[in-house]
């Protein structure tokens, strides 16, 4: 899975205000009428102002800083599956509690594919540790049982970024009378 974003904005969408470095910044990833993906910025005191224009995949806060003229933002604007865990499960992210299914299920994921590696529950018990395997860095997952009821609960916010299985067509009647 591979998403194209803009990159973050440098002003409030609700207040046109430029960031300053230091103020919480929300950002929402959103998947628009037409399909489109977008990424929405916004103070973090301003966030309930913000009407977002589309289904809110996931959204998540962090403290504003001024690009580096050293980062790349084209690699920046390249959101896979990987990225996306990353930038969720980020420690200097403040975490929300409507995303905790969505980086649980895409842990599974980069588990499966061997970009991170389980090694344990945290002291307390609460979550599962991971290590990415490229930087060796080490992330803290919520823990939870993978039951039906999870994956009933995080459909939605799958489908709207793989997009929605496709309605089988009803069998005809020649097809009820091969079977």
């Amino acid at each position: 899975m591979e998403l194209n974003l803009q990159p973050r904005a440098q002003a409030c969408l609700v207040s046109g205000r430029p960031f300053a470095e230091g103020e919480r910044v929300a950002s929402l990833l959103v998947r628009g009428a037409d399909g489109a993906f977008s990424r929405c910025d916004v103070l973090a005191e301003r966030a309930g102002e913000f009407t977002p224009p589309g289904f809110v995949v996931c959204r998540w806060t962090q403290i504003f800083k001024p690009a580096l003229k050293e980062e790349n933002p084209e690699r920046a604007l390249k959101f896979t599956a990987e990225n996306l865990f990353l930038t969720l499960a980020d420690p200097a992210i403040e975490p929300s509690p409507e995303n905790a299914r969505l980086v649980q299920f895409l842990a599974l994921l980069l588990e499966r594919k061997k970009l991170l590696r389980a090694r344990g529950r945290s002291a307390d018990g609460e979550r599962n540790v991971f290590e990415h395997l490229r930087t060796k860095q080490v992330y803290e997952v919520p823990a939870g049982e993978l039951t039906p009821e999870f994956f009933a609960a995080i459909q939605e916010q799958l489908g709207a970024l793989v997009g929605a299985p496709r309605a089988k067509p009803p069998p005809s009647a020649t097809d009820a009378a091969t079977s």
